[in-house]
């Protein structure tokens, strides 16, 4: 059996329950070593085998955990954040159900989710976003043609970047171009809720700047809004004048 487990974004804590459980509990583990907080790993068992996925092919992974299945052993594979977003997974996911081998998929806490977390942020404000786009720029992996900056940025929504710190320039000039202004407000959170976790409030014209006056050039996340600060409309949830199927709104 394979545990395909979302680490979380960085802090220990920020693990699910089962998460840890699972993690703990494995034969196997395999880690993204280049994101995952290696003090994940401090309670697994003292036979357990670990593997750095950092320095192994899709292939490699693969083999581990045919070898470990061989044996009745159980697998976690351990992802950052939650393995929904950039993960891989579904190229592993398929390899093993063309194996017959049984897995299964435990979430975990986005780094989106924990750079929210350290600005005091809602994303979703009544009145100046309702909607958040989670995309990239184009890299070794490519971004498909309709889904360019531009064509998103003209939505003037909430905006999270991922995979992006060491294009901020280009970065910038295409938010604008897409339809942002040079003022509209932006953040950098490096290593989102890391101990070593940094925030910079600026512009999409000063992006690059302030990441190179901070020295950031990689694990961070780009968000660009309005949301960021100004002002927004109360939300209808708490609105005493408001019915839901709850409470009657007052008349």
């Amino acid at each position: 059996m394979v545990h395909f487990v979302g680490a979380g974004s960085g802090a220990v804590d920020l693990i699910t329950v089962r998460g840890k459980k699972l993690v703990d509990s494995a034969d196997v583990v395999i880690y993204a070593g280049s994101l995952v907080n290696a003090e994940l790993l401090s309670d697994c068992k003292k036979n357990c085998e670990i593997y750095n996925s950092a320095t192994m092919t899709l292939e490699q992974v693969i083999e581990v955990i045919e070898n470990a299945e061989k044996c009745g052993k159980i697998t976690v594979r351990l992802h950052t954040g939650d393995p929904c977003l950039y993960g891989a997974i579904r190229e592993q996911m398929d390899i093993l159900d063309n194996k017959n081998i049984n897995y299964d998929y435990c979430p975990g806490v986005s780094s989106f989710c924990g750079a929210a977390a350290a600005l005091n942020l809602e994303y979703t404000l009544p009145n100046v976003s309702q909607s958040v786009i989670i995309t990239r720029m184009a890299g070794r992996t490519p971004v498909p043609e309709k889904e360019s900056i531009e064509s998103f940025a003209s939505h003037n929504a909430t905006m999270v970047i991922f995979l992006s710190t060491s294009m901020l320039e280009e970065l910038s000039k295409r938010l604008v171009s897409g339809g942002y202004k040079k003022e509209t407000p932006a953040a950098i959170v490096y290593k989102a809720t890391w101990s070593d976790e940094k925030k910079i409030i600026c512009t999409v014209e000063t992006l690059a700047e302030k990441a190179k006056e901070n020295g950031i050039t990689k694990t961070a996340l780009i968000i660009v809004g309005n949301v960021l600060e100004g002002e927004y409309e109360r939300s209808k949830l708490y609105d005493p004048y408001f019915t839901t199927e709850f409470r009657k709104g007052l008349e």
